[in-house]
């Protein structure tokens, strides 16, 4: 008995674990509450004012499903400006095009490939009303190719709509106390703030964890980018709260990034001076919850001042000391910034977070839209099929939804499975539950099971988008209208063609301009070589914001790198190294041009440059240390600069002498 006590408890462990993964929580069951309560006001509405298009209410607050209210905001607002966008279009369109249908809809085409071209370019809920300004136009002109006259109506109609499913949600949300996305990320990045700081103390004390939990750091870090978008719109100091997420997370990229250099320049010492072995004990200092980042940045940089008025240091001593440094006040600033999250108030800089996008990728994803929108236009006008314009419809929609995620091949699974589910909840409500009521309270409920259901999933990553699907499309489906329409052969054939849509998308993703993993780093690869050549040369935008669009490609990069782990990683550190370079040599050029002007260091400035645009490694180092000799004799400010720019050329230097046979296989020379 004793030996069968363990299995027990294992088993009733394991009893409870599923248990409490298939029972929602209490605040799935908010969430549902809100989302159904939010529909059942729109349509509400929506048949009070006579509307004709009433089932568009329901639908914009079902896409509007966010469990947070800040992220139901933003989404709302974007979803506003596309609709009305799209309306415009939809009857500049019509009015052009009304009488030929070719150039109807070959325009339309192109219109929806330009809008996911564009959406590919811009972040969260940005991207998504580029996206909707797109298809809108199918919801209301293309839908109406045979009642041109009523495209306008349709257009106020939809707006109309829309308008309405915001404000219900809205509503909804605010009275019964819909979570803030804020305090949500306020927990979350301090949670990353304690993992960058341990893996900063990893590295400092072990060795450098190395470049595939980097990438799962900035992974981790990268996550609270869109939802720090979404505080802005919250509250009274939103701008401010959001503001200072923005740095903080800035803030972390650059901590991880610097402990690794820390590291590695100590490495590289025989033996570390007593003012290394300091720094690196004041960033040890920064890596717990107890470290005084203003302390040790005034610490430090007099650290640094000591080294260039000695001017005989190490390269990789002032290296150490000046990544040191930077470590600290990007310590600074996710502090601050996080201070100005939870508490409000100004942070001490506003930074922007702007994402790589591979122009082939984006390309390819606008094209892939419109060709499968061009292919089902013929296929359904040869072959007649009634009802053409609904399945045109959902086409645009959900191939331009699939064109906005992170992976398009994963969205078209959860087309497949959502839109049968959706067609066979919406006949079973409308056939088996309602049965030729016209009652709406009947209406409400019967729509409840539904709705829920769909909350449900879209709450669990793994299921999230047969949820949305399910969700979305059971009122479209359903089409509840006032007097309620109960006609069969609609109803099968708007099923039928929702169900083609899906298996349309589904095979549209895998053979039309698909994208392999291997092309993915291609293209992310070949995005790394232009902007190292561009900074190379002289070019190059802010050092926040190269870090931030540098993070981005290597989370990209790593996402989609592949192979045995020895190739993985040889991959990843060949990514990190150019990104690296990249930095290191666009931030000594802006250095060395502020230096020109000092009559005494024309011809060092000079020759490092011309170092630096010829990937000369020894010239660098060379370079290095002739404005380390200089450094005595400046003045304090242009000492500072001299530090920065001695350090980034030999990064420069480093990664080339460790790249130097890919840096050429790349077609950039090395001397």
């Amino acid at each position: 008995m004793s030996e069968l006590a363990p299995a027990r408890s294992t088993l009733s462990d394991r009893a409870l674990a599923l248990a409490e993964r298939l029972v929602p929580r209490p605040a799935a069951w908010a969430f549902a509450v809100r989302i159904w309560l939010a529909m059942i006001l729109a349509l509400y509405a929506a048949f009070w004012l006579q509307l004709s298009g009433a089932s568009s209410a329901a639908v914009c607050v079902a896409i509007l499903a966010q469990p947070t209210r800040g992220q139901a905001l933003s989404k709302a607002l974007y979803r506003f400006l596309g609709t009305l966008v799209g309306a415009a279009v939809a009857i500049v369109l019509i009015a052009l095009f009304a009488q030929d249908r070719v150039l109807l809809l070959v325009s339309f085409a192109t219109w929806l490939g330009c809008c996911v071209f564009t959406a590919h370019f811009l972040q969260d809920t940005r991207a998504y009303g580029a996206m909707l300004s797109g298809y809108t136009v199918a919801i209301i002109a293309i839908a109406h190719i045979d009642t041109p006259q009523s495209t306008f109506e349709a257009a106020v109609d939809r707006v109309a709509a829309i308008t309405l499913g915001i404000v219900a949600i809205t509503f909804i949300n605010d009275a019964l106390g819909s979570p803030s996305i804020w305090r949500s990320v306020r927990d979350t990045l301090a949670g990353a703030i304690a993992e960058t700081q341990a893996f900063a103390r990893e590295t400092l004390t072990r060795g450098d964890p190395g470049s595939e939990r980097a990438a799962a750091l900035i992974r981790k870090i990268a996550v609270l980018r869109g939802d720090a978008g979404a505080i802005a719109g919250e509250l009274d100091d939103g701008p401010d709260r959001a503001a200072g997420a923005r740095s903080a997370i800035a803030a972390l990229y650059v901590m991880a990034a610097t402990a690794r250099h820390v590291r590695a320049a100590i490495a590289r010492l025989p033996e570390p001076s007593p003012a290394v072995a300091e720094a690196r004990g004041l960033c040890l200092g920064l890596t717990g919850p107890e470290g005084d980042p203003a302390a040790a940045v005034a610490r430090l940089s007099d650290l640094v001042d000591e080294a260039l008025r000695a001017g005989d240091e190490p390269l990789d001593a002032v290296l150490a000391l000046q990544r040191s440094l930077d470590f600290a006040r990007a310590a600074l600033f996710a502090q601050d910034g996080h201070r100005a999250l939870a508490r409000g108030g100004r942070p001490l800089r506003r930074v922007a977070l702007p994402t790589h996008r591979d122009m082939p990728e984006a390309l390819r994803g606008a094209l892939r839209v419109a060709i499968a929108f061009g292919l089902t236009a013929l296929f359904f006008a040869a072959t007649g099929w009634p009802a053409t314009s609904f399945a045109l419809v959902q086409v645009a929609s959900t191939c331009a939804l699939s064109s906005i995620t992170p992976d398009p091949r994963v969205f078209a699974k959860g087309v497949l499975i959502g839109m049968p589910l959706a067609a066979l909840s919406a006949g079973i409500v409308l056939f088996g539950m309602l049965a030729g009521v016209q009652g709406f309270p009947l209406l409400a409920i019967a729509m409840a099971p539904v709705v829920f259901v769909a909350c449900f999933l879209s709450l669990n990553p793994p299921t999230f988008g047969i949820g949305f699907i399910l969700l979305v499309f059971f009122p479209v489906l359903l089409s509840p209208a006032n007097p309620q329409s109960y006609d069969p052969q609609g109803f099968l054939t708007n099923a039928f063609l929702v169900v083609v849509a899906a298996l349309i998308l589904f095979f549209t993703v895998r053979i039309i301009l698909p994208i392999s993993n291997a092309r993915h780093r291609a293209f992310a690869l070949d995005s790394a070589r232009r902007a190292l050549v561009d900074a190379l040369a002289g070019a190059g935008g802010d050092a926040t914001t190269r870090t931030s669009l540098n993070s981005d490609r290597l989370l990209q990069f790593a996402r989609w790198s592949s192979g045995s782990g020895a190739v993985r990683r040889a991959s990843l550190d060949r990514a990190f190294d150019l990104a690296r370079m990249e930095s290191a040599a666009a931030r000594a050029h802006a250095q060395l041009r502020g230096l020109a002007h000092d009559a005494g260091l024309s011809g060092e400035t000079a020759r490092a440059r011309a170092a630096i645009e010829t990937v000369d490694a020894a010239g660098m180092l060379e370079a290095a240390r002739a404005l380390l000799a200089a450094a005595p004799g400046a003045l304090p400010e242009t000492r500072s600069h001299l530090a920065r720019a001695v350090s980034d050329l030999v990064t420069a230097a480093h990664v080339i002498e460790r790249q130097g046979r890919f840096l050429r296989r790349l077609g950039i020379g090395t001397a």
